[in-house]
């Protein structure tokens, strides 16, 4: 458990099974990252329905142990989540895919999201992931984050995607090397 300054404690967990309570809050905290502008693969206006579609499939994947769902959630219920891409091709078991990283407007500025980062390092590593790779919009908070937290950039694609409201966005790569850390470094 943590918490930022002037904020109360948050909590941080893997789920593997989510509840419908759980699976609304998700929606909750999508279309709340969606409507403030985050490029998250989804358009103006997003349903509700097209979150809970999303989520539901997401849920699927976590429990079949395709995907590795992280959660934080706070006196409000889930206001924070990430998830790595476990099921990759058969020559690349070493990695995963870190995506949809979703803190929700009241929980942001407080450190929830670099500690949904660690938290995904954290299961990466017990999951036996040595690499991870993302992407977020270039220049974008995302992309602030991951640097600070010592990610590597790896380039830019320009116009790679839209906001959610309409025009181009560039992408950046980033990727990390956990093989120090799975070696006890």
């Amino acid at each position: 458990m943590s918490a930022g300054p002037g904020s109360s404690a948050w909590s941080v967990r893997t789920v593997d099974v989510v509840g419908s309570d759980v699976l609304s809050q998700l929606c909750d905290v999508l279309i709340d990252c969606v409507e403030g502008g985050a490029s998250v693969s989804f358009m103006l206006p997003l349903t509700r329905e097209r979150a809970r579609a999303f989520w539901e499939r997401v849920a699927q994947g976590a429990t079949r142990g395709e995907r590795a769902l992280i959660i934080a959630s706070d006196e409000r219920g889930v206001c924070g989540t990430v998830q790595l891409v476990l099921d990759m091709p058969e020559n690349q078991p070493h990695r995963a895919d870190l995506v949809k990283m979703l803190v929700h407007s009241r929980a942001r500025r407080r450190g929830l999201g670099a500690a949904l980062m660690r938290a995904a390092e954290a299961e990466a590593i017990k999951r036996g992931r040595s690499l991870l790779v993302l992407d977020a919009v270039t220049g974008g908070d995302g992309a602030r984050l991951y640097e600070r937290l010592g990610w590597v950039r790896v380039g830019d694609i320009p116009g790679f995607a839209l906001l959610p409201g309409g025009g181009l966005c560039g992408t950046t790569y980033y990727y990390r090397d956990l093989s120090d850390r799975m070696a006890g470094g």
